[in-house]
């Protein structure tokens, strides 16, 4: 989902011009606590009130802001005539700030051996860029390991790189290097002397590592139901429950959720969806997704004759890897690089897979962006549409009609001119049925219906 019209005002503001007035400002909010104790100053320290406290507290935010854009201002003037000279005696130009801003955001997500002053004028430009009214859509971005808090284990910390750089997408796979990376930082805890692990381990410990992987990338809601999960377990322990005892209660309550709700989940899931594929059907799906290659090869391992249309992501190009992997199967496939070619696959097919990156209590789906064009022009032209999903990956709390409320932007699609959104969503009235590891009556239900599903089929202690 692409947005265009966006021009790069926020980014140009001239920067030097505020410093003096913050500064000044600055020295009003100070002076006037400093007046009534000028005869107490030669033997204790002026006492500031809350609100003079608050108040000299912004003010020193405000003046800090002002520096940044200064520095960045004269660094950015100082550079461009070396690098202006430099074009003109025919000699590469030297890619460093002075670079357009639109080209070094478009080039690629920042480099892990980038320098730590280019990396944060960098991610400061990507957000300058969004419009106001777009501005709470978060998007991922590199977080220097120099700059994590200090009781950030390394495995998050590499779990979060990954996540911030796309090597980690997808919401399961997100999902289990969470958890494993969970698992690493249990392991080596101690609890310190006077405590007890049900009372230091979530606060002290496991925050710290969760808000170092939202800073990275925003949470998943998987992550975010296994998260609450992990922490109800954490408050069931007793006070007084040996160190040993929990840590291995943890780390158990991990592997059977691993076991049970991400490598059981994709297994039923794939056997009831290969089951709708009827022999010389012609299934039709978006981009590449994890659940719908599985019920792909299912199919064709229980010796079912069909074929494969592929619409790809124009900017992902997930699609063809999933061509590949079919083809190497032994699977007739149909490839289309754009959605253009929708309209004449859509006249083929008699079934349409979705793999989805989360559904609503709504029972909108999440996927990734292009998605709901399929749902639509496929639900238009009547053939009907599954999608497939996991329960981890249900909200049960909030809901969304658009695309706007909850999304990410894109960093690799984001410049002056146009920014592009990775999600959108896709209404009930376009989803044919949704294909879970719960199975009830033919294996697939409504959106509408999950919730009611979830309560009477899922079991407390997993709820």
């Amino acid at each position: 989902m692409a947005i265009e019209g966006n021009k790069a005002t926020a980014g140009g503001a001239p920067a030097p011009a505020p410093a003096p007035a913050l500064s000044q400002a600055q020295s009003h909010t100070t002076a006037p606590a400093a007046a009534p104790t000028t005869a107490a100053a030669s033997t204790s320290t002026p006492q500031l009130t809350p609100a003079q406290l608050k108040a000299k507290a912004k003010a020193e935010k405000a003046a800090r802001r002002a520096q940044a854009k200064e520095t960045k201002a004269i660094v950015a003037a100082a550079a461009a005539p070396a690098q202006d000279a430099k074009a003109s005696k025919g000699g590469k130009g030297k890619q460093d700030g002075s670079q357009p801003q639109g080209k070094s955001l478009q080039s690629h997500r920042p480099s892990m051996s980038g320098r730590r002053p280019s990396v944060a004028i960098m991610e400061k430009d990507a957000r300058s860029i969004i419009p106001e009214c777009f501005s709470h859509l978060p998007m991922a971005k590199r977080v220097q390991t120099s700059q994590a808090h200090k009781d950030v284990h390394p495995a998050v910390l590499a779990a979060g790189q990954q996540m911030a750089t796309f090597a980690i997408k997808d919401s399961i796979s997100r999902l289990e290097a969470t958890l494993l990376a969970f698992k690493k930082v249990i392991e080596s805890y101690e609890t310190p002397e006077g405590n007890s692990l049900s009372r230091h381990f979530v606060p002290h410990v496991l925050n710290p590592q969760i808000e170092y992987l939202t800073e990275c990338r925003p949470m998943c809601f998987s992550m975010g139901n296994a998260i609450r999960l992990l922490k109800a377990k954490v408050n069931k322990f007793d006070i007084n429950t040996p160190e040993d005892e929990a840590k291995e209660g943890l780390l158990e309550e991990i592997d059977n959720f691993i076991r049970e709700r991400i490598s059981l989940a994709e297994f039923v899931i794939a056997r009831n969806a290969s089951q709708l594929i009827q022999e010389h059907s012609v299934v039709l799906t978006y981009g590449r997704h994890r659940l719908v290659e599985k019920t792909l090869l299912r199919a064709k391992e229980a010796g079912k004759a069909f074929s494969v249309s592929i619409i790809d992501d124009p900017f992902e190009k997930d699609g063809q890897e999933l061509a590949k992997t079919l083809g190497q199967a032994g699977i007739e496939v149909f490839y289309s690089p754009k959605l253009g070619g929708l309209g004449a696959n859509l006249e083929r097919a008699d079934t349409v897979l979705l793999g989805a990156e989360a559904i609503f209590a709504s029972g909108f789906l999440q996927a990734p962006a292009g998605t709901a064009d399929i749902a639509v022009a496929a639900t238009r032209s009547g053939t009907k549409v599954i999608a497939l999903c996991e329960t981890i990956n249900f909200d049960r709390e909030r809901i969304s009609i658009d695309a706007f409320t909850y999304n990410e932007i894109d960093p690799e699609s984001n410049s002056p001119e146009s920014f592009r959104l990775l999600f959108d969503n896709t209404p009930v009235k376009y989803i044919a049925g949704v294909i879970t590891e719960f199975e009830s009556g033919t294996g697939n239900s409504p959106a509408q219906a999950i919730l009611a599903i979830l309560r009477k089929q899922e079991e407390p202690t997993i709820a």
